[in-house]
Formats: structure tokens, C-alpha cells, sequence
């Protein structure tokens, strides 16, 4: 809104400016002393400080939209660098657990959310598989459930920065 509305300033001055310089070209030309055109002349170059001051604006209001775009985009490839890293500890993790394919999707499914039920009928499976699959991964795992699942993977995450899970561990 604010870049629109300074866009519109600068076409209004720019116009005043126009009309001024028409205005005072005909009337000089048409013999009117220049002292008497004064007042005409301080409105032309108001107008055009305006134009000045609205188009620095502009210029400054695309730049910090580009700056902000270059921030997003950069934070956008962070974000994925990092969750495709979590993706491959995830997987790691799995492997040390020695997971099946079927208990993999089972506990990837879990930390996306979803209950054992919504996770039947996105497997096509009864509910009491993907239970008995569940409990075959806390079981592998040395977890309790799907918190302690979630927790295991997400607790690195959420230390605050220069904490590791050691100090957290020791309860300090």
C-alpha cells in the first residue's frame, strides 16, 4: 500500500510540475515579467523535490522488498538443508535400530502426527498391524511410545543455541 501510494505521489508531482513549467513557459513567452512567475516557479520546484523525495522512497522501499526476498530465500534454503539432514539422521537412526521397511514408515508416519488409525488407512492395513508394527519399533528402539519417538528426535532441536543434550541430560 505504501509503495502504491508513493508511486501516485510522484505521478501527482510529476504532473504539478509539468502544468507549472507549461504555465510559466506560455506566460514568459507571453511577455509576463519573470518576478511575477515566482510564486509559479517556487510551486514547479516544490514539485519536483517532491518527485525528488517520493522516488528515493520508492527506490528505498524495492530495495528492503529485495533485501527481504534475498533473507526468505536464503532462509527457505536453510530450512531445507537442515530438514533434509534430519531426514538422513532419521534414516541413520533407523538403520542402527534395525527397522523393516514396513516399521520405518510406521515411525516416520508417528512423527508426522498421525495416529495409529489415519496410519491404517493410509497403509491399507488393519490397525491392529500398524499397532503391532509400533510397538516392534519401541521395542528395537529401547523407546516407551511414540512421545519418547518424537522426543528422541526432536529434543536437539529445541535446545537453545550452545546447549547440548548432554548438559540437558545432567539437568542443568
Amino acid at each position: 500500500m505504501g509503495t502504491l501510494r508513493t508511486m501516485f505521489s510522484v505521478i501527482l508531482f510529476g504532473v504539478i510540475a509539468v502544468l507549472m513549467a507549461i504555465d510559466v513557459t506560455i506566460e514568459i513567452r507571453s511577455g509576463v515579467p519573470l518576478g511575477l512567475e515566482s510564486f509559479e516557479l517556487v510551486i514547479f520546484l516544490l514539485a519536483l523535490g517532491g518527485i525528488a523525495i517520493h522516488w528515493w522512497r520508492l527506490t528505498e522501499a524495492r530495495a528492503e522488498v529485495k533485501r527481504w526476498t534475498e533473507d526468505a530465500r536464503r532462509w527457505n534454503q536453510e530450512a531445507q538443508d537442515i530438514l533434509q539432514g534430519l531426514g538422513v539422521a532419521i534414516d541413520r537412526q533407523f538403520d542402527r535400530w534395525g527397522l523393516s521397511p514396513a516399521e520405518r514408515e510406521i515411525a516416520l508416519l508417528q512423527l508426522k502426527g498421525l495416529r495409529h488409525k489415519e496410519i491404517a488407512e493410509l497403509r491399507k492395513t488393519s490397525e491392529r498391524t500398524v499397532r503391532q508394527q509400533a510397538l516392534s519399533v519401541y521395542r528395537k528402539s529401547g523407546l516407551n511410545g511414540r512421545n519418547d519417538l518424537a522426543a528422541f528426535f526432536l529434543e536437539d532441536l529445541l535446545l537453545p543455541a550452545g546447549t547440548s543434550s548432554d548438559v540437558r541430560a545432567s539437568g542443568s
